[in-house]
């Protein structure tokens, strides 16, 4: 980002009090610069490029795991589905969704359409059609990282100023899920195509199936998982941590902790939108070897803590995101 992030408020910060607009930056992302310097000092980080392999194989032992936890779960008492939803299978929700997230970045497959049918199988335990959609929609954040109005990841601003408090707070990390499923289909709707039919298709097919053969109780599973999962879990800090801003100074932030091994690796975030094209599997090979770029950037080990300074910090919020304003380039892009 270089120096170019200011925050449009007065005294508030110094006040601890939360600020009334996003941060804003006059530069552009700071990740496509950063990836042409790394490359032509360590060109060898081109070698990482590609799929990877293990991709299907992993993505189907969770889709497996999952749903043959849920019809073991048919005739389970609601106390027992929620506390196994919480401490299980929102982990292997989650996991799916950031493999949906991985296959969006086609890095299953060398062909985009084999990535695309993955994500439609990974999807069948959220219980909810999103894979295609996401990928739509996360493309544009990578290209136009914090753009106004482009750039679906950063929060609406309704929910930046309504969500002023610790209550309001912890009430939107609750339901941040929803948040970010349904913000870009309010505030830039984008029209169904045909994958889109089949991911929704495929879905519904999967979520009469379960009803049919185990019950509603295999299917609340599920959608306790997903819900679960995406919201006051130390698995869900990830969409926190990854571009709110705590350091003026840095819109994109890595975490570098245990649950990366069950995340992908997304925690190695600054290395993912440097090096998109390098599956998650292989992220931390790109620290090794250009370590100078990242050991001075601010970091997480803790996902929960990360969420404890989102809830208790006054001065942080949903307008904590950086944001840039469209200019002639970007419009081109699009």
């Amino acid at each position: 980002m270089g120096k170019g992030g200011e925050r449009h408020v007065e005294e508030e910060e110094a006040e601890g009090v939360m600020a009334t607009d996003f941060f804003w930056s006059y530069t552009d992302e700071p990740h496509a610069s950063r990836r042409r310097q790394i490359l032509s000092q360590y060109p060898q980080i081109k070698q990482l490029f590609g799929p990877d392999p293990f991709a299907f194989f992993k993505v189907s032992v969770v889709v497996l795991l999952q749903l043959g936890t849920a019809a073991l779960l048919h005739d389970s008492g609601w106390l027992k589905i929620l506390a196994i939803a919480y401490f299980f299978g929102s982990f292997l929700n989650h996991n799916l969704f950031l493999a949906i997230h991985e296959l969006s970045h086609n890095l299953a497959f060398s062909t985009p359409v084999y990535n695309r049918w993955l994500g439609i199988f990974a999807n069948l335990p959220v219980g909810v059609p999103m894979s295609v959609t996401f990928q739509k929609y996360h493309l544009e954040h990578h290209r136009f990282q914090g753009v106004d109005g482009i750039d679906m990841d950063i929060p609406s601003q309704i929910e930046a100023h309504l969500v002023r408090n610790v209550i309001t707070k912890s009430i939107w990390v609750i339901f941040q899920l929803f948040f970010y499923a349904l913000r870009p289909l309010f505030l830039k709707p984008k029209p169904p195509g045909y994958w889109e039919f089949i991911n929704l298709f495929v879905q519904i097919a999967l979520d009469v199936a379960m009803v049919y053969f185990w019950g509603w109780k295999s299917f609340a599973y599920l959608i306790l998982s997903t819900f679960v999962g995406g919201g006051m879990h130390p698995m869900a800090a990830h969409f926190i941590s990854e571009h709110y801003v705590f350091n003026p100074e840095q819109e994109t932030y890595s975490y570098y902790g245990p649950l990366n091994f069950v995340t992908w690796h997304v925690g190695y975030h600054n290395e993912h939108h440097d090096f998109p094209r390098i599956p998650g599997s292989k992220l931390h090979k790109v620290k090794e070897i250009a370590p100078e770029y990242y050991e001075g950037l601010d970091s997480y080990k803790s996902w929960s803590q990360v969420i404890y300074m989102y809830v208790m910090d006054r001065t942080v919020g949903p307008f904590s995101r950086m944001k840039r304003k469209v200019s002639t380039t970007t419009k081109k892009s699009e």
